[in-house]
């Protein structure tokens, strides 16, 4: 789903001829572009959607919205890390699903291994593997 939430300016800055800002959206950063909204001011809030500013908003409407996303797990979904959601969605109980040891399969050096993808099975071939 994707949210229009409110955050706050923290900086402006002009990025290949386009008016663009750092908003806070409740501790998360993110770069939004202000074309739609060029007097918006650092401090200001905005309604922000699929990174462009849309509307100013004053500062007690933004933390009350703030609030309720948050309290509604909405911000963690629509600014949380997808691969961790996907593997909560899957049922996984920790972040890393793997063994404790994210390389425990790798083998050792000069454990004959078979190549694993083509471009591998090509640098053995050539003496680089």
């Amino acid at each position: 789903m994707c949210l229009a939430v409110p955050g706050r300016v923290l900086d402006i800055g002009e990025k290949d001829g386009t008016r663009m800002a750092t908003v806070d959206f409740g501790g998360v950063h993110k770069e939004v572009c202000l074309e739609y909204l060029p007097d918006l001011q650092v401090g200001e809030y905005a309604i922000v959607h699929v990174g462009f500013a849309l509307q100013r908003l004053d500062e007690e409407s933004a933390r009350q919205t703030l609030a309720l996303f948050e309290e509604l797990g909405m911000l963690q979904e629509e600014f949380g890390d997808p691969w961790e959601q996907a593997a909560a969605q899957a049922g996984a109980d920790s972040p890393w699903p793997f063994a404790d040891e994210p390389f425990a399969d790798t083998p050792s050096a000069g454990e004959a291994t078979a190549p694993r993808h083509a471009q591998d099975r090509h640098a053995q071939e050539e003496g680089r593997l």
